[in-house]
């Protein structure tokens, strides 16, 4: 794997924030998305590297939700001063975090990113739509106006125009910011694409579009180096992944279109590209001024050489995001 994951080991002090604020954890503690992470870990580094007066930040993975869970349990030395997301944080998981003391979340977008469909780069060529995607994963679908369990066991089955190759993907689980995303943009449409049967309840609709075969679907919990093992493991395996983790693997991956359009950095920026997302990181606001140096890395963070465009974090598959976007965030964390 191409992207370096970068940690190091954190000093914790037996001290809480409120009593001696002096013996305070001198280390920025960062988790979740795996989207996220090969970015906060290229500017964890850099960071580092330039501010020799600040510990390098430990950035860790678990996942947008698991994320979230970590940030939200409360203010203090035991607990992460940023959450990595691949989605916005939900009004639960603000009101966990303001249950437990967590008051001051400043929020900040950094770029955007694409969710792609790639498989082994010896593998076949797959142009994919929403309803494609629905069609092969969905646990029952429309034959003849009923819904029934699946029935397609190859890609051309379900439409003579893809591969006579095993239906087989690698999604991303629960915990991922990315899975929402997928759901959102891929199989909501797909579902819609294909059509349901009339006279289904609320609660029948719903769990047709959300659940998934158990035979030819592998939910990862891990981060994308798990689905990426999956891929290496098993040709047929289609993985869902971050377009800049596929970026930095082209040279073992191939991407399919969806529908006709290449994921790339190009056309997620120009809006031409169905599944693309908005990249963000959460920081304590109350962790400010007693972890030493949160506020001098969220703004080289969010820095032009670092995210905008040009920047290090382009040339590792960041689609940077307009500089007056940038200017109204960081002007909003500073503000607060």
């Amino acid at each position: 794997m191409k992207i370096a994951l970068y940690a190091s080991t954190a000093v914790v002090a037996l001290a809480a924030f409120g009593t001696v604020a002096a013996q305070a954890r001198d280390t920025i503690q960062i988790a979740g998305s795996s989207t996220v992470l090969p970015f906060s870990s290229i500017v964890a580094e850099e960071f580092g590297a330039t501010f020799p007066e600040f510990n390098t930040p430990v950035v860790g993975s678990g996942g947008t939700g698991g994320g979230f869970r970590q940030f939200c349990e409360g203010v203090g030395e035991n607990t992460i001063d940023i959450a990595n997301a691949s989605r916005p944080i939900r009004d639960s998981e603000r009101e966990a975090c303001n249950a437990a003391g967590v008051t001051d979340i400043r929020e900040i977008q950094f770029g955007f990113d694409g969710i792609v469909f790639a498989s082994s780069a010896t593998g076949a060529d797959f142009a994919l739509k929403p309803e494609h995607v629905y069609k092969a994963i969905a646990a029952k679908v429309t034959v003849d106006g009923a819904l029934v369990d699946n029935p397609y066991t190859t890609w051309d089955q379900v439409d003579p125009s893809l591969p006579n190759q095993p239906i087989a993907l690698a999604i991303p689980g629960s915990n991922h910011g990315t899975r929402e995303v997928f759901q959102e943009k891929v199989v909501a449409p797909g579902a819609e694409a294909a059509g349901l049967p009339e006279g289904l309840s609320e609660e029948e609709a719903e769990a047709a579009v959300t659940t998934f075969r158990q035979d030819v679907v592998v939910e990862i919990a891990g981060d994308y180096t798990e689905t990426l093992a999956r891929l290496t493991a098993d040709k047929n395996t289609i993985g869902v992944f971050g377009l800049s983790f596929y970026d930095q693997n082209k040279d073992t991956l191939k991407v399919a279109t969806i529908d006709g359009v290449v994921p790339s950095l190009e056309t997620v920026a120009a809006g031409e590209y169905p599944v693309s997302r908005p990249l963000y990181f959460y920081v304590k606001g109350q962790h400010i001024g007693t972890i030493p140096g949160l506020a001098e890395f969220t703004e080289y963070f969010i820095s032009e050489g670092m995210s905008g465009q040009g920047g290090t974090l382009e040339s590792a598959g960041l689609i940077p995001q307009p500089a007056e976007v940038t200017a109204e965030v960081l002007a909003t964390f500073l503000g607060q």
